[in-house]
């Protein structure tokens, strides 16, 4: 273990193995450290933070702050951070409330310079939030999504996966899965093709996902006859299913759809 000791490590803080923290740290005492972790000069990690391994916290961060809700009134609560994501400068993520209890970014996730993921949210996992994104309280991200730099997303709004948000966006409709979203103000802009193939989508899956989203924004459906010409019209899929599950549970409606098309 290389600790410095310029840096301020609670003795009580569980710290893993080969752990190099950096000097002007401050961790506190509710705190656990996975094997092979790095936190680099200035990082702040608070009471109720569980790091995995293989993770980086980069100088200015600040892990486990309370939330910024006037709502809570001290309860414990915690934020758990998966296996090899990676916290960079001056990010920021808060604990949960009494809503959940926590907040939770998931394994192999990239939190760029200046983000704020807020009180209660679940980032899944291999999420990336660019720089500056804000991310408000109990937001839900699923795998693979991308939320690129300076995105606000209102709370209680949810991304699925394999997701591409463009920069400079204001989210506050539920965003349905393998989309590309963008423009002002946001709008379906088709699917995330070039993020599907990287993850090894099969020409019939991107075929399928393209003719369904054809179905739901440009026939002219109100979501309720959409969702049955999808039920009827194509056969039982993870693609397909993983599409209607999102949209018949959607509590704040989905992004609409260009008024190009």
């Amino acid at each position: 273990m290389m600790h410095s000791p310029l840096a301020v490590i609670h003795p009580e803080a569980k710290i893993g193995n080969n752990v190099t923290i950096d000097p002007f740290v401050v961790i506190e005492k509710d705190v656990v450290i996975g094997d092979n972790c790095r936190i680099f000069p200035h990082a702040v990690i608070l009471d109720g933070t569980f790091i995995g391994n293989n993770c980086q916290v980069f100088s200015g961060a600040v892990v486990g702050g309370i939330p910024q809700d006037l709502k809570f009134a001290g309860e414990k609560t915690c934020v758990e951070i998966g296996d090899h994501t990676t916290i960079r400068e001056c990010a920021t993520i808060n604990r949960g409330t009494a809503a959940k209890g926590k907040t939770v970014v998931g394994s192999h996730c990239l939190i760029m310079a200046y983000s704020h993921v807020a009180h209660d949210c679940v980032v899944k996992d291999r999420v990336i939030i660019g720089n500056a994104a804000q991310i408000a309280g109990e937001v839900e991200i699923d795998d693979y999504a991308i939320v690129s730099g300076g995105t606000l997303i209102h709370q209680f709004t949810r991304i699925s996966k394999h997701v591409m948000i463009q920069g400079g966006s204001r989210v506050g409709k539920d965003i349905p899965p393998y989309t590309l979203i963008g423009r002002e103000p946001i709008v379906y802009c088709g699917i995330n093709i070039v993020g599907l193939r990287r993850r090894g989508f099969t020409n019939d899956q991107v075929y399928l996902i393209q003719d369904i989203y054809r179905t739901l924004y440009t026939r002219g459906l109100n979501n309720t006859d959409a969702i049955q010409c999808i039920e009827t019209e194509y056969e039982p899929s993870v693609e397909r299913n993983l599409i209607l599950d999102f949209i018949k549970t959607s509590k704040r409606g989905i992004v609409r759809g260009s008024i190009d098309e």
